[in-house]
């Protein structure tokens, strides 16, 4: 038996869950979060990244969630990509104030959905968790190659900045799990198998970081062997890749669902390249593309789609608008 679903289905509604909302169709994820986050103010450049603006901008981090459900987003992820004990116990927290700046995430996020779910009862909001990879507590951009010299899983560091924060969400009521921007097979299977120890009821989606021939993960392991494993583990409800070119999609889809059946996951970025000395992302020479080529992604069998880094509200907006036509 399922437990109810984190969102504003918490406050009172029928339980949704996303793979019930799959079965309708395809659903809208939101945006970036770091992008709105410079854009209206808030600094981002430093090791914490968004996860700053928990403590320093929460009403921002609200807006910005409430802006993309307006957009046409039915599901938001929580501010918690790189929102871990570790790197708040760095920046100075110790751990029952980092483990407060991470329950913050979850906090702000259904905030924004009861809200949103008040003035729009017919329409139903999903809030996931979101997980990053280990490479974004490095902050080196490590997420983009997975090149992290450590044993996955048994490092000690390794599971002290994954399991704490699984352990706030789900202390926080979430049971959608959003496994995003993994490089590595490995930390992929590590990470699902700490979701699961302790929320065995959970859904979630897994998404890959991919090299550019759309084949491989960005540590070398090819695509399909990935989805191969994440087609065999029942609480992964979606799988694909994120945070790539738009154009890397139409590449990496074919190999997906040459390897699963489930429905597949698509939000790339705006086409750009990230710094990681500069903390900050520079033109490719055109952007993206995500609105454009959406259609042809969920011919593909792309069923959660929306938009990582240098997406806005208003890429969701067209998207959402691309989607539902």
């Amino acid at each position: 038996m399922r437990t109810s679903s984190v969102s504003a289905t918490s406050f009172g509604r029928e339980p949704a869950w996303l793979s019930d909302l799959l079965a309708r169709g395809p659903v809208v994820l939101d945006g970036a979060m770091g992008t709105e986050l410079d854009a209206r103010g808030v600094d981002t450049r430093n090791a914490l990244w968004s996860a700053l603006a928990l403590t320093a901008a929460p009403d921002v981090v609200r807006e910005v969630h409430a802006d993309y459900l307006g957009a046409g987003a039915r599901v938001i992820t929580t501010n918690t990509y790189q929102a871990t004990l570790p790197a708040l116990i760095r920046s100075g927290e110790d751990d029952a104030g980092a483990r407060e700046v991470i329950a913050a995430g979850v906090r702000l996020a259904k905030e924004a959905a009861h809200r949103f779910e008040t003035e729009h009862p017919e329409e139903p909001v999903l809030v996931a968790g979101g997980l990053g990879p280990y490479g974004a507590y490095l902050a080196d951009g490590s997420e983009y190659t997975g090149a992290y010299d450590i044993d996955i899983p048994e490092d000690p560091g390794f599971r002290e900045v994954h399991l704490p924060r699984i352990e706030v969400l789900v202390g926080e009521g979430v049971d959608l799990f959003a496994l995003e921007t993994l490089p590595r097979l490995d930390e992929a299977q590590a990470l699902l198998a700490m979701v699961k120890g302790l929320a065995p009821q959970a859904e979630c989606w897994i998404s890959f970081q991919v090299r550019s021939d759309g084949t491989r993960l960005a540590d070398g392991t090819p695509l399909a062997e990935a989805a191969a494993w994440a087609a065999q583990e029942g609480m992964v409800v979606a799988v694909g890749i994120n945070c790539v070119a738009p154009d890397v999609v139409g590449r990496a889809l074919p190999v997906l669902r040459a390897a699963t059946d489930k429905p597949l996951v698509a939000y790339p970025n705006a086409g750009e390249f990230y710094d990681p000395v500069t903390k900050s992302w520079r033109s490719a020479g055109e952007e993206g593309g995500l609105v454009e080529l959406a259609p042809s992604w969920i011919a593909a069998g792309a069923r959660l789609v929306g938009g990582c880094c240098r997406t806005r509200p208003a890429h969701i907006r067209e998207l959402a608008h691309a989607v539902r036509m």
